[in-house]
């Protein structure tokens, strides 16, 4: 039980700071008002925003009741969790922000929202690449690197894994 507190307050605090605190400052700035019409490019982020939120909290209950740990990288998960979502992408989670990020940036037209969600995909994106591939590599080995093999970092969909070369009979 207290995993998924943990999990839970340490997804608030990131998800309150850069999915509202920053993208509210953003849509603060004078010249962007909010839609007086729900239309369809409304309609759109809404379904997109919803989407990703739904996302982001499926990988926060698998890192919880999977592999026993947060999304936080000081509290990361004990096992490596390779179900729910991350079945589809190595990196579901940040796919999620970022699909909430782009729906709303939709929902409001805005262009500088677009720009900070592209901020934040390319944040997210080096982050991986320096930090957390790393990481687990060294946490989680020959488990890791099957998976690594097997599941693309961010477009859903699995490799064709080759199979090992077969042994001409004489």
């Amino acid at each position: 039980m207290l995993v998924i507190f943990r999990a839970i307050t340490y997804s608030t605090l990131f998800v309150g700071f850069f999915l509202i605190y920053l993208p509210t400052r953003v849509l603060s700035w004078p010249w962007i008002v909010r839609p007086t019409l729900i239309a369809g490019p409304q309609i759109i982020g809404m379904i997109l925003t919803s989407a990703g939120a739904m996302i982001a909290l499926w990988c926060i209950v698998a890192f919880a009741w999977i592999g026993r740990g947060t999304p936080a990288p000081f509290d990361p998960p004990r096992r490596l969790v390779i179900r729910g979502p991350y079945r589809f992408v190595r990196n579901p989670m940040y796919l999620g922000a970022s699909l909430a990020l782009g729906g709303a940036a939709i929902f409001y037209e805005s262009v500088p929202l677009l720009a900070y969600s592209a901020t934040f995909i390319l944040a997210c994106h080096l982050f991986v690449v320096s930090y957390e591939e790393r990481t687990l590599q060294r946490t989680f080995g020959p488990d890791y690197e099957a998976y690594r093999h097997r599941v693309r970092r961010w477009w859903p969909g699995n490799r064709a894994v080759p199979l090992e070369p077969r042994k001409e009979s004489e």
